[in-house]
This record gives C-alpha cells, sequence and structure tokens, in this order.
C-alpha cells in the first residue's frame, strides 16, 4: 500500500538512503565482506556531450550533492530490509545502519565552461565529477549522482515540458506490456526526469498489473530496482548484479582470464546458490562470460546454505557448474537475437535441459519486449524485462510536440587497488576505462570485436527533432 501525500510536491533531489538501485546495495554487501579496504575511483561519462548544463544548474547540483552526506537510514528502512532482503547480512545491516556518505571528502565536481569562463550564472559547461574512497564506502554514489544530474539538466535546461499524462502514459503501457504476456520490472531510476516523475509512473505501473490481474492477462509486474518505490508500495525490490562487480574483482586481482569466476565464486560465496541467481555477462564479452560459467561451483570456506556431503562435511568444489546453478542470465549490450542464440547453443552443449531465464535490460521499449519475448519463447528461455529509461523519462516538449531527449549518462568504476578497472560489453560503443588497458585485455582474451546496429549510444531514446506520434 502506497502512504504518499500525493497532493504534496515531493522534495527535490534525494532524500531517501533507500532511493537507489537494489543491486547497489547487494554488491555493497558483497564487498563489505570481500574487499572492505580497497580503494577505488569512479569516472563520469555523459555519452551525449551536447547536452551541457548551466553554471546554475551545476551550482544546484552541487547542493544537492552536498546534502547527501545528511541521509542515513532509518528504523523503518531497516527494518524493511530485514523483511524484504533477508538475503542481506546481518553484519552488512549493521554497517549499514551507521553508514553515511562523505561528499566533501569523496567527490569533486568540476565545471568547465565553453569558451571564455565569465561567472555568468547562464554560461554552459561540461561537468565532470571524481568519485574517490573505499568502495565500501563509495559504491552507493552512482545512482544518485546520475539522478541527480538528469534532475539538474531537466530543472534547468530543458524546461519545456510537464508532469502531466505521465502515470497514464505508464498505465497504457503496462497494459499492453501485460497484454503481450511480458513479465517488466522498472529499472529507471538513474536517468529518471525526476523522483516525482519516477513514482507517478511506478503508480500507473502497479495499477495496470492490478488491472490486468483482474482481466486475467498472462503479464506480471514484478517490481521496481528502486528499493523505496518498493517500500512505499510494500513490494519485495528486484535487481541482479552490476558491471561493476565484475570489473572490480578484475582490476584488484589483474587476473582477467579468472576473474569473471572469481566474481561468480565470490557472488556465490556471499548470498548462497539460487540466490540472486541472474548472472550479467558482457563484462568482458560473453564468449569470455560462458568459459566460467560452465566450470563447477568452487566454494569459498563462509559460503551460506551449501548442501552438505558425507558425515556433513562441507564440500570445497560443487557436482554443478556456476550455470546449472544460476537461474538465468541478463542480456546488456549487443544484438539480442545472436544472445538468445549463442545461450541456447551454450546450455545445450552443457547438457541442462532446466528452463533458465534470460534477463532483458539494454535501453527497452514495448516493441523491443514484446520482440525479445518472441525470439526467447521459441529457443526455451522465460524472458523477463528491466524497463528504465522509456518509462521514467519519456516526455515531449509542450511548444513543439517534439521529443525531450533523456541525457544518457554513466558513472562506471575506473580503478580498484590501483589498477585501471574497464569493460568491453558486446558492443564497442559500451567500452569504458583506460583504452591501453582495454586492448591489452582484449588481446589477452581473444576478444572478437562487435558492432551492433542498435548500438548507437548518443540516440539511445531518440533524437532532438523526433516526431512523437500521439
Amino acid at each position: 500500500m502506497d502512504h504518499f501525500d500525493w497532493s504534496t510536491p515531493f522534495p527535490e533531489g534525494v532524500i531517501s538512503f533507500l532511493d537507489t538501485d537494489l543491486y547497489k546495495l547487494t554488491m555493497q554487501c558483497a564487498v563489505f565482506k570481500y574487499y572492505p579496504d580497497v580503494p577505488v575511483t569512479y569516472a563520469f561519462t555523459n555519452r551525449t556531450p551536447e547536452k551541457k548544463l548551466s553554471r546554475k544548474a551545476f551550482t544546484w547540483l552541487c547542493e544537492q550533492i552536498s546534502k547527501l552526506g545528511n541521509i542515513s537510514l532509518s528504523d523503518d528502512e531497516l527494518r524493511y530490509l530485514q523483511t524484504h532482503c533477508k538475503y542481506l547480512s546481518p553484519p552488512y545491516l549493521n554497517f549499514l545502519k551507521e553508514f553515511r556518505l562523505k561528499p566533501r571528502d569523496q567527490l569533486n565536481p568540476t565545471f568547465n565552461p565553453i569558451g571564455a569562463d565569465t561567472g555568468a550564472e547562464d554560461e554552459l559547461g561540461d561537468i565532470h565529477i571524481e568519485i574517490k574512497g573505499k568502495w565500501v564506502d563509495t559504491i552507493l554514489y552512482e545512482i544518485p549522482l546520475l539522478a541527480l544530474t538528469s534532475e539538474a539538466y531537466f530543472k534547468f535546461m530543458d524546461t519545456d515540458w510537464n508532469y502531466d499524462g505521465q502515470e497514464e502514459k505508464a498505465y497504457d503501457k503496462g497494459t499492453r506490456l501485460l497484454e503481450a504476456g511480458c513479465i517488466v520490472s522498472e529499472f529507471g531510476t538513474r536517468r529518471r526526469r525526476d523522483y516525482h516523475t519516477q513514482a507517478l509512473v511506478f503508480r500507473g505501473l502497479v495499477k495496470s498489473s492490478k488491472d490486468a490481474e483482474k482481466r486475467g492477462l498472462p503479464g506480471k509486474l514484478s517490481g521496481t530496482s528502486n528499493v523505496h518505490l518498493a517500500m512505499r508500495f510494500n513490494l519485495a525490490p528486484v535487481g541482479t548484479v552490476a558491471h561493476e562487480w565484475f570489473m572490480g574483482i578484475a582490476a584488484i586481482t589483474d587476473d582477467y582470464p579468472n576473474a569473471t569466476e572469481e566474481a561468480l565464486r565470490r557472488w556465490i560465496g556471499c548470498f548462497g546458490e539460487g540466490v540472486l541467481g541472474i548472472a550479467l555477462t558482457d563484462t568482458f564479452g560473453t564468449p569470455e562470460f560462458l568459459k566460467a560459467f560452465s566450470k563447477p561451483v568452487r566454494y569459498l570456506p563462509d559460503t551460506p546454505n551449501i548442501p552438505l556431503v558425507d558425515e556433513g562435511e562441507r564440500p570445497t568444489t560443487s557436482s554443478r557448474t556456476y550455470a546449472e546453478v544460476y537461474a538465468g542470465v541478463r542480456q546488456d549490450s549487443g544484438d539480442p537475437a545472436n544472445f538468445v542464440k549463442l545461450m541456447r547453443e551454450f546450455y545445450q552443449k552443457q547438457g541442462i535441459k532446466e528452463k533458465k531465464t534470460i534477463v532483458f535490460s539494454d535501453s527497452l521499449n514495448i516493441e523491443k519486449c514484446i520482440e525479445y519475448k518472441r525470439i526467447s519463447e521459441e529457443q526455451g528461455f522465460q524472458p523477463t524485462f528491466g524497463v528504465g529509461t522509456y518509462l521514467t523519462n519519456d516526455f515531449v516538449q509542450l511548444s513543439t510536440g517534439r521529443k525531450s531527449v533523456p541525457l544518457n549518462i554513466v558513472i562506471k568504476l575506473s580503478s580498484a587497488a590501483g589498477n585501471p578497472a574497464i569493460k568491453i560489453s558486446d558492443n564497442i560503443g559500451k567500452n569504458t576505462g583506460d583504452s591501453e588497458k582495454v586492448a591489452e585485455v582484449k588481446k589477452l582474451l581473444g576478444y572478437v570485436e562487435k558492432e551492433w546496429a542498435g548500438g548507437d549510444e548518443t540516440s539511445r531514446w531518440g533524437k532532438a527533432d523526433d516526431v512523437v506520434q500521439s
């Protein structure tokens, strides 16, 4: 039940500790267990560089960033996590009770004006945000910083829009997806227009889900990745894992041929088998991932819920592979049709007949969800869809009727333990990190370069001159 007072405008910025995506908390839990003292840095990238902030917008952004240091986990939020996220360990939740972000010490946002620096409020410039500190202390910055940057842009730069019809639009989108039999989650925190938009959207999705259930429609709304919204609607949050987990471990060990298996092993070591069991495949390319995925699970000494062998002994190796243990995989770059075919061939080669899940999460809309559902089901998979920006930042300019285009901004781990952190992915447009290290790792792993016609990162959600069909 949503108890929020909708008659009162929600405050700007980020005001709840849980206004983030679930996988940041699960990764922080794993980092807390295995890498509590590792120093890291993060890099901010604007893949739509033509979209710049004014100095006034940047000043607002800095004010909001400073407020992040005032946010802490409330007693109600702690109880919610204890009730709905039982996989988060008691030691981690005790750590979280006292945890505070320290933006003054850990962040350095800068504004680089175009041309002469006049100091004027309307002066345009590029922004940069440096993040550094211990991994466990800085891992939660990514989502609020991205959300605040997007909010700043649409509060000060592109202001020709309003909230009218957002809930109804989300209801209609949800209904179409549920009529098509799709299992859908809302994944839109990082590039939302603002929190109020995301709340309106999710309320529309929840209404469409309730009506769909009454109508007996085949689809299902499985939830939201935003933990605060999930708490408001008394739902369990949903999420998988991010590239950051694989990138960080690879950088720490500097052992790229074995880093993927180590990441899978330590994820199970933290949460156990069958928990949070969707694996992200493309950090260093899906073919490299599948080499690790096909290996038997090697247990760490304190892995929870291990099935005991004779005389109650804890085994060191499972009789099952990671591919058998994990419920499925997430597709986040490259050609989805090729990915489905590759995964079907892999599971068949492994002799795995159990029905596996594929979570699609790469710049989805209704048409893509329906198409990928068909392709996946034809190959015997259970598809689900994490839909983000298409839900939480889908607006038109009031004066022109043309699309109000979202920013494509990312924050990625750039180093860990003093070593560069990189991501290769299944599409060259999503390569991230030090270019020399990227080239070195590609050569080391025998990576085959891939490009996909649908992978243009500069226009993932349309262009400014796109006419919106009513």
